[in-house]
């Protein structure tokens, strides 16, 4: 297995990390124009934001402290992909829900995923500098006021979905605290701050992977699912569809921190090989880490199918996207 510290030296950054590495055999030719995509994912984007104002940072205008709303603020609304909650709308509208359903699932989900940045990023975790191109929320408000933030939007997650009448809120939280919790999110950051050289293993960077990156992914979408009120066994497509989305997100991410600058990714590349995080370029190499990618792809496009995804439509130029990005 290839020590991590090394990959930064021996891997030319400046060169496309694809250049070189075996291009699976199932991928189809790339569309010319992502134009509709990346138009609806800026739509997105801008309706995550306004769902995140109207559900959740209504909690941080009740704070008894301005600084808490501040910091809240920072680090909710500090730019980012708003992939989880895009994913939501796409489900639900692609299952016959409509943008509304999806506002309170969507903005919950971001606001977990915004807490957990602000604590990632903390000295004792990850020690993170830079999030999203401008400092992390610690460098900025402190640690205690940048963990406190991060307490406060996980709690306003619930409460936003809670505030939902109907029996979808149960629903929605009973899938969520099991994603963001020992079982997902919690228990696999965790393993990536326990896992020892000698047990690191292709299959243990994976599981680790599933819960700290893919549950909240695979949440993201069998919540979009319930926002359409589709029977159980929808929701299970909805949720393998995530996971392989979560997968594929989260291998991209590992070939990024090797290849990426800090310009473009807007956080801070190398960190995993400086800190021997475990992950699947530390286990397979560059090329290696890369085959992955194509193979969850291909799982991706699988399950998309199985969902009841057409091709051409978004879902599927979600995954193309995912597979592609540079950020």
């Amino acid at each position: 297995m290839e020590n991590p510290r090394s990959l930064i030296r021996t891997i030319p950054i400046l060169a496309p990390w694809r250049s070189s590495a075996p291009q699976a055999a199932t991928v189809e030719a790339r569309p010319a124009n992502r134009t509709e995509l990346e138009t609806w994912l800026e739509s997105s984007c801008q309706w995550a934001e306004a769902a995140l104002d109207r559900h959740i940072l209504s909690d941080a205008v009740a704070a008894r402290d301005s600084r808490l709303k501040e910091v809240m603020v920072y680090a909710l609304l500090g730019g980012g992909k708003r992939m989880r909650p895009a994913l939501v709308r796409l489900v639900c509208r692609e299952l016959g829900g409509e943008d509304l359903d999806a506002e309170r699932p969507a903005a919950a989900v971001e606001a977990i995923h915004a807490y957990s940045l602000a604590h990632d990023d903390l000295p004792c975790m990850d020690d993170d500098d830079l999030r999203r191109g401008r400092p992390s929320c610690h460098r900025v408000h402190g640690e205690a006021l940048a963990l406190l933030a991060g307490d406060a939007l996980h709690t306003a997650a619930f409460q936003c979905l809670a505030e939902e009448p109907g029996p979808r809120a149960m629903e929605w939280i009973r899938v969520l605290s099991a994603a963001a919790g020992a079982r997902g999110m919690v228990g696999g950051q965790v393993l990536d701050m326990t896992l020892s050289w000698t047990d690191l293993t292709l299959e243990s960077v994976r599981e680790m992977q599933r819960g700290k990156t893919g549950a909240l992914i695979a949440a993201a979408a069998e919540m979009g699912a319930i926002a359409a009120r589709a029977e159980v066994a929808r929701r299970d497509q909805a949720r393998a569809f995530g996971t392989a989305l979560g997968a594929l997100f989260q291998v991209v991410d590992d070939i990024l921190d090797v290849v990426g600058d800090a310009a473009e990714l807007g956080k801070t590349p190398g960190k995993d090989a400086r800190h021997s995080k475990p992950t699947i370029v530390a286990v397979l190499g560059i090329d290696g880490a890369w085959a992955e990618a194509q193979r969850t792809a291909e799982e991706a496009r699988r399950t998309a199918t199985r969902l009841g995804f057409r091709r051409p439509s978004l879902g599927f130029e979600l995954i193309e996207w995912l597979l592609e990005r540079r950020r």
